[in-house]
């Protein structure tokens, strides 16, 4: 992974189960992983982090995700809300959101899509299986694909 000050890598998880929230962390940990991590602990924490609003408008201490991890059941505003606020800012909208849930519904699956889901996990419900799908999660979203940076993301650089 390539970190620099101008365009750190980081993961935003929006979760309420504070378990998954550690047992993501460490699976990314132990898979080798080395990202910036934050998370929140619902939708509507997860919009104020993203457009710096309240606790969050320090960038230092909140900056720009270059990945979200997002379950759809939380409190406040759950998942598919927080998915649709996402991809109707236009200075957010380029962050890819995975979604990270317990649900193996086909229906579901296909609303996240359809809504600007950039991938839907299943969470394993072994150790071992979290760790495997972090370290592929890692290996695509930060080794094989291009990410926008964030004067792109802004729109500055695409004519946007």
């Amino acid at each position: 992974m390539v970190e620099n000050a101008d365009n750190p890598v980081v993961i935003l998880m929006a979760d309420d189960d504070l378990d998954d929230i550690k047992l993501v962390r460490e699976a990314l940990r132990d898979c080798g992983c080395e990202v910036g991590f934050r998370y929140v602990e619902d939708g509507a924490e997860a919009i104020d982090y993203l457009t710096r609003r309240g606790r969050y408008e320090n960038p230092d201490l909140s900056p720009r995700p270059s990945l979200i991890l997002l379950d759809l059941n939380m409190p406040k505003k759950d998942g598919i809300q927080t998915l649709q606020e996402i991809r109707n800012n236009p200075e957010i909208r380029t962050i890819p959101v995975v979604v990270l849930t317990t649900s193996r519904d086909r229906d579901l699956m296909l609303r996240i899509y359809r809504l600007g889901g950039s991938a839907f996990i299943t969470k394993p419900s072994i150790y071992k299986d979290m760790i495997k799908a972090m370290d592929r999660l890692c290996t695509f979203w930060f080794q094989t694909v291009s990410l926008p940076d964030q004067m792109q993301a802004q729109g500055r650089d695409l004519g946007i």
